[in-house]
């Protein structure tokens, strides 16, 4: 069968050979249709490339009668709109790997760039200016780079430094000790790399809780003169707060190859001769974009040919009857994930999902899928959708399996997840109830009855008398309105839990003044 294939951005020659090399597929490249031109003739495709100038839009996609294939080469999907290509049946393939050499090299220049003021002294030198001494700078050897979020690109980063016989401390909720000590770099907290570092590179996605992660705050925990390094995403460091500390010396200089707005021309930090910046050039090199090419061609050829493609950004339909069964599920068993990553609060190793009563009857791959998303997305944000939800585990080394059970236990149906970390197992579970939609309905062996929505806190406590009273007291102090209050024990005088839902996020204070008082084990703050 002969396919047709649209590239409609410029993309490396040699990274579609692949695709020229196949004689039943047509290939029509960089035609500069606009957006009507485009609509018009988009029907006669059944794949597309595109990079970021092309916007695939939904109304494009409910045009594109043929298409079964969007291929993105490079990282990003925002120009894409994921949701239409899934309900007309269309998978993207993105190109996540491409580019991690090109960024890893960038970082690294961009700290060598720091130590020896290289821009400046060059741009001195243009301007005719010979002054050795304002350009003195500082060796890598026996300083410590650490590194915020050590995915791919930070764990390149992370080997580089060590070549240049530098000590490395990371901080990444999924860096496990036997991991750091394959890569010879010592695990630490937040704060811990954040003290601890001469020179500091963060390397993780943008998402509401890394959202200015490099603040006020974060630089008074650092050493002074301190060298930042941002080539991961724009809003990782709150710009104007890099500024005051560079401007007190708290910071002694900034490298910056991504920003909050771009194009970034305009703002103080560049007026600074401390700060040195590229604009956006991560991935900006020859070879990665033909690597980003070569893999998103592979994967069209792979799904063309019916084959399993390798880096799906969403999911291909399944038949109605199927999700009609299962999507009701979807909600619960994702609030569950999220719920025990919280309470696990550890680096975990395991996932492990049973499905009891009625749901051991029905496929339930995607609910699985929809689990894990809520494990791995308060680390990873959007980044992990229900289709890259287990390649994403695999790849963080987190072991996923299913079991199935016919017993009931009470509930028509029930999710019971397990996760397994250093310090043991923790679980959940909970069931879909007519009328009253997801509830949460067991925390570890203690049984509870709650939604799974919103602001809960985990109390583990001594069953003695008073406890609750004084929990009360200790929530008033802190102005915070306690909504419910779920209360199970092993037996009197033995250990008992408490879940609360709270009116709004318990802060770190309050939460550890809460954990001082007698008999409190252990307080865990979930945001639902």
């Amino acid at each position: 069968m002969a396919y047709r294939v649209l590239i409609s951005d410029p993309l490396s020659e040699e990274g579609i050979k692949p695709l020229i090399e196949k004689e039943n597929i047509e290939i029509v490249r960089n035609p500069g249709w606009d957006e009507t031109a485009l609509l018009e003739n988009i029907d006669q495709f059944d794949a597309l490339l595109v990079r970021s100038q092309t916007q695939v839009t939904r109304p494009l996609l409910e045009k594109a009668a043929r298409l079964k294939i969007v291929g993105r080469a490079g990282v990003g999907v925002d120009n894409i709109d994921l949701d239409a290509a899934t309900e007309n049946g269309i998978i993207v393939v993105n190109a996540p790997n491409g580019n991690t050499n090109s960024a890893a090299e960038h970082t690294v220049a961009m700290i060598m760039a720091l130590s020896r003021n290289i821009p400046q002294a060059y741009h001195a030198l243009k301007q005719k200016q010979w002054d050795r001494k304002r350009f003195v700078g500082v060796e890598l050897k026996q300083k410590t780079l650490g590194v915020v979020g050590l995915g791919r690109i930070g764990a390149e980063v992370a080997k580089r430094a060590k070549g240049q016989r530098m000590s490395v401390i990371a901080y990444d909720p999924f860096l496990t000790d036997e991991k750091a000590d394959q890569l010879g770099i010592k695990r630490g907290t937040l704060e811990e790399v954040l003290r601890s570092g001469d020179f500091i590179t963060v390397h993780t996605p943008l998402l509401k809780e890394t959202k200015h992660l490099i603040n006020a705050q974060a630089f008074e925990l650092m050493k002074d003169g301190v060298q930042i390094v941002n080539c991961a995403r724009g809003g990782i460091i709150d710009e104007d707060a890099l500024y005051d500390a560079i401007v007190s010396g708290k910071v002694a200089g900034a490298a910056l190859d991504v920003f909050e707005q771009e194009p970034f021309t305009e703002h103080k930090l560049l007026t600074l001769p401390e700060v040195v910046a590229t604009p956006h050039l991560g991935a900006s090199t020859v070879e990665a974009q033909e690597i980003v090419a070569i893999d998103v061609s592979h994967d069209v050829i792979r799904f063309l040919e019916g084959k399993a493609v390798r880096h799906p950004v969403n999911l291909p339909s399944i038949p109605s009857e199927s999700m009609h069964q299962i999507e009701p599920y979807f909600y619960l068993a994702e609030k569950l994930g999220t719920f025990i990553i919280d309470l696990a609060n550890e680096v975990i190793q395991d996932i492990r999902i049973t499905y009891s009563g009625e749901l051991s009857e029905m496929e339930t791959g995607p609910v699985t899928r929809s689990a894990v998303k809520g494990i791995l997305k308060r680390y990873l944000g959007s980044r992990v959708n229900d289709v890259n939800a287990l390649f994403l585990a695999d790849r963080k080394g987190l072991t996923v399996s299913e079991s199935r059970t016919s017993a009931q236990k009470g509930f028509t149906n029930l999710i019971t997840i397990e996760v397994t970390g250093p310090s043991g197992t923790r679980k959940v579970a909970g069931t879909l109830l007519n009328g009253l939609g997801a509830r949460l309905v067991r925390v570890d062996e203690y049984r509870v009855d709650t939604t799974p929505e919103g602001h809960m806190v985990v109390i583990q406590h001594i069953d003695q008398p008073g406890v609750i009273g004084r929990m009360g007291s200790a929530f008033a102090q802190h102005d915070i309105n306690i909504a419910t209050m779920q209360v199970d024990r092993s037996g009197v005088g033995g250990n008992a839990i408490m879940l609360l839902t709270i009116d709004r996020h318990l802060e770190d204070e309050a939460l550890a003044e809460i954990a001082l008082l007698d008999e409190i084990k252990s307080v865990t703050a979930i945001d639902l």
